[in-house]
């Protein structure tokens, strides 16, 4: 299947797994809208594709933030027209351990990680039902959603359990209107974000 023409937003675009994957993307022919709470590494993503002969946009935009959601969508809909896949990227983490865990880090965790997920995943299902040309919606999750006993953070792993859940749900009520909802959990993947995790981790534990 010719996925040239198509059009991607890819949320937490800016590092890691999700300039990774807009970058992929884009070398199908897929024009991507790279959005993250970063505009300036938004815009670094945006560069390199249209440096690379395709074409990209970068939007800054906190997916945490509903009006920011609504942003980053009408922005991807200025520029192409359209929209027909979603890579539910953004996240974000910190470690620490269960009695270490304040109301603090489980609300600003659950706030991209699971409210953005969802709320990017109804704003984007609105446009790709109103087209009628149904869509993929791709929600990034992790082992750590399917009890992973690795995971440090028990707020980053109820998250993306949470996650794991919606994807679900959503799947069987939005398969209808050819809407094809599907979540990938990835491993411990190197990334600026795991990075700064394990560095932490390791000065936890004495290790240099």
């Amino acid at each position: 299947m010719s996925l040239k023409g198509k059009v991607a937003l890819v949320t937490g675009a800016g590092r890691g797994m999700g300039r990774a994957i807009a970058i992929r993307l884009a070398s199908e022919g897929i024009h991507v809208a790279a959005a993250d709470i970063d505009g300036k590494i938004a815009d670094d993503t945006s560069i390199t594709i249209n440096e690379l002969g395709y074409q990209a946009i970068s939007v800054a935009a906190d997916i945490g933030d509903l009006d920011d959601i609504d942003l980053v969508v009408k922005e991807t809909l200025n520029a192409f027209g359209r929209i027909d896949i979603l890579v539910n990227n953004a996240g974000v983490t910190r470690h620490a351990d269960v009695m270490e865990l304040t109301i603090e880090d489980w609300d600003r965790i659950h706030r991209v990680n699971a409210r953005g997920t969802f709320f990017c995943l109804q704003r984007v299902a609105r446009e790709l039902i109103d087209s009628g040309q149904g869509g993929r919606i791709i929600n990034i999750a992790s082992i750590a959603g399917k009890g992973y006993s690795g995971t440090s953070n028990a707020a980053y792993a109820a998250s993306k359990g949470a996650v794991l859940a919606l994807t679900q749900i959503a799947a069987h009520q939005l398969g209808r209107y050819d809407i094809n909802v599907n979540a990938i959990c990835p491993g411990v993947t190197r990334t600026p974000m795991s990075q700064a995790t394990m560095v932490q981790r390791s000065q936890n534990l004495g290790i240099p």
